[in-house]
């Protein structure tokens, strides 16, 4: 839903002064800028979910069925309400991400994680509030439509779910400390075979 346009480069000459990187190295330096990029890609989801949040509360205060506003009813307030916890989860991990970038930390563990989880929770959160819209959610009378699908790019951009989930796995195999490493010592058994001779009778 957001507008998508190319860029072209006929003709185009860079001095070598201007090369960021030595050849072959281009792509590691890539590399290297998402640990900036993901955080900036979570704080937008986050937004669109936000932004998909409201209108629902809006919507939620105002239709009525039966006489009641439909946000009276429990499966609408629960709706809600999981939306607002996870947005707020969301916002924490990306300002986690973004300090510690700012304090010349490693951020790309916790990039990876903060982009991963705050665009799930923009697709989930605008698919909740197209639920909570009914057959208006789905048509453009309303703006969760398009923010239903803004929110699926932040899913595929920078880096997909599946790559930030391989980062934060990687991780936890090579790097993860146990906080209580005792509890997960796996006890050795020694088990002692006695060897009996044999006696070779003549």
């Amino acid at each position: 839903a957001s507008n998508t346009c190319s860029v072209v480069l006929k003709d185009v000459r860079i001095p070598k002064e201007n090369v960021l990187a030595k050849p072959g190295r281009g792509f590691l330096l890539a590399m290297q800028t998402f640990q900036n990029t993901r955080p900036a890609v979570a704080a937008f989801a986050i937004g669109c979910a936000r932004s998909a949040m409201e209108y629902a509360i809006d919507y939620a205060q105002k239709r009525k069925t039966f006489g009641r506003p439909i946000g009276n009813y429990q499966g609408i307030q629960f709706k809600l309400a999981e939306m607002y916890k996870d947005i707020e989860a969301a916002r924490l991990l990306t300002y986690k991400a973004a300090w510690e970038g700012d304090q010349g930390l490693d951020s790309n563990l916790t990039s990876s994680m903060a982009k991963a989880f705050a665009s799930d929770v923009g697709m989930n959160v605008t698919t909740e509030a197209i639920q909570v819209f009914g057959g208006y959610g789905y048509i453009r009378t309303f703006p969760v439509e398009k923010l239903f699908r803004d929110a699926k790019l932040y899913q595929i951009y920078e880096g997909t779910s599946e790559i930030q989930r391989i980062v934060i796995a990687r991780f936890i195999m090579k790097k993860y400390q146990h906080a209580m490493p005792n509890l997960f010592e796996i006890p050795r058994v020694e088990i002692q075979v006695e060897k009996k001779a044999e006696k070779s009778h003549l």
